[in-house]
């Protein structure tokens, strides 16, 4: 990670139980939580940005038979929490979509505490009680609905993230060099990333959502927790092996590309500072390596989430469309080398932000026009494709 500061956007992080997790997705300032404030260049090794040559993006093919069903989509969509799901308020977000050129909502199955929002069958899920507080109890025909009106489908399934399994079974977290569960800076647990058995886990629950109905399975926390080089410090990973940080990554995606097969696309969420970086940042994220592995590739640029001198930008939250030009150019610049020499690559679908980061200061009412100022950016580079974050699944887009 060399020097690279992982600062949070808040400045002080409230834990949320799993019980506030599950009514309403923390707060809003859990927004700031799904992704750090990105350093700025003179302390993250990003290489200087380079001239961007317009060149079309070679879509994703997987091996074996080609994905049959269902047609890709050029996404415009929004994250719905597993609370979100549910009663008037998802009736609520079908209207917005009907409203509205969005067609894609990105449903949380399995969400950052660990807990699986349906009723499960995949065995370990039942043996540990992650689906003991089942939030969507009708996800099947949910989906069945969103089919029917031509709604994409996205299942966003959290990794390494997973403070339930670690502690239902505690073999498979993050020790420290006492033995001992190690917990980042706001006391949660994470999973080793290096333990296949959770891989395997979390590509069971994937593999049931595909076969549920979903369009495409989005991997969210697909990194080590960040702070890389105080983590290494402080922890002993299950590395028999020898693999480094992104080999780890890479190596999930593919067994669960290989496991997956056909039944349905694959997404990766990845750190925004991923498009500009030349190095994997300590947590495991490297552009190239993900790219191979899955259909779409999601930065997260949220410009709150920039530290102030990124991209020479102050201030980043209040100017939401030079950050996502600069981040979405150094993103084309990625894909277009690697297009030299790989065929298969990931689509960009952008996060963008919609929800107002009042934690940082300064910062701007995000509304209408400033998710409108991300889109045209990155559409002036040839990205057209979306998805918007707002923790309480709350829009302005119209």
């Amino acid at each position: 990670m060399g020097t690279m500061k992982w600062s949070r956007c808040c400045g002080i992080f409230l834990v949320c139980n799993l019980v506030a997790l599950a009514n309403n997705g923390c707060s809003a300032k859990s927004d700031a939580v799904r992704n750090n404030t990105i350093s700025s260049y003179s302390d993250s090794g990003i290489a200087s940005p380079s001239p961007i040559a317009e060149a079309p993006v070679v879509p994703f093919t997987m091996e074996g038979p080609a994905v049959q069903t269902p047609p890709k989509e050029k996404v415009k969509g929004i994250y719905v929490s597993a609370w979100s799901a549910v009663g008037t308020k998802f009736e609520q977000l079908i209207q917005l979509l009907d409203q509205t050129d969005l067609n894609t909502m990105v449903i949380d199955i399995k969400n950052d505490s660990g807990q699986v929002t349906y009723a499960s069958a995949v065995p370990m899920v039942n043996e540990i009680g992650a689906n003991s507080h089942v939030i969507i109890k009708d996800l099947k025909s949910k989906l069945q609905l969103l089919k029917a009106k031509g709604i994409y489908s996205i299942a966003r399934i959290v990794v390494f993230k997973d403070p339930y399994l670690s502690k239902k079974k505690s073999a498979y977290a993050i020790k420290n060099r006492a033995g001992e569960i190690w917990r980042d800076n706001k006391g949660i647990a994470w999973v080793d990333p290096y333990k296949e058995e959770v891989w395997d886990y979390n590509i069971q629950i994937a593999k049931e959502a595909a076969d549920l109905g979903f369009d495409e399975i989005q991997f969210d926390y697909v990194r080590f927790p960040e702070n890389g080089k105080k983590v290494d410090q402080e922890v002993i990973f299950d590395n028999s092996q020898q693999w480094t940080k992104p080999q780890v990554i890479e190596g999930f995606l593919k067994r669960a590309r290989e496991r997956i097969g056909n039944k349905a696309y694959l997404s990766a969420d990845v750190f925004g500072l991923t498009t500009s970086s030349d190095n994997d940042m300590g947590i495991g994220q490297d552009w190239s390596m993900i790219s191979k592995q899955v259909h779409y590739i999601s930065p997260m640029l949220y410009p709150s989430h920039y530290s102030s001198g990124v991209y020479g930008v102050k201030s980043p939250d209040l100017q939401p469309y030079s950050i996502i030009s600069k981040a979405i150019r150094d993103a084309k610049t990625k894909n277009e080398q690697l297009m030299k020499t790989n065929s298969e690559i990931a689509e960009i679908r952008p996060w963008y932000q919609d929800f107002t980061a009042t934690w940082v200061k300064p910062h701007k009412t995000y509304g209408k026009e400033d998710v409108n100022e991300q889109i045209k950016a990155a559409k002036e580079h040839g990205v057209e494709q979306f998805l918007l974050w707002n923790s309480n699944s709350i829009y302005s887009y119209r």
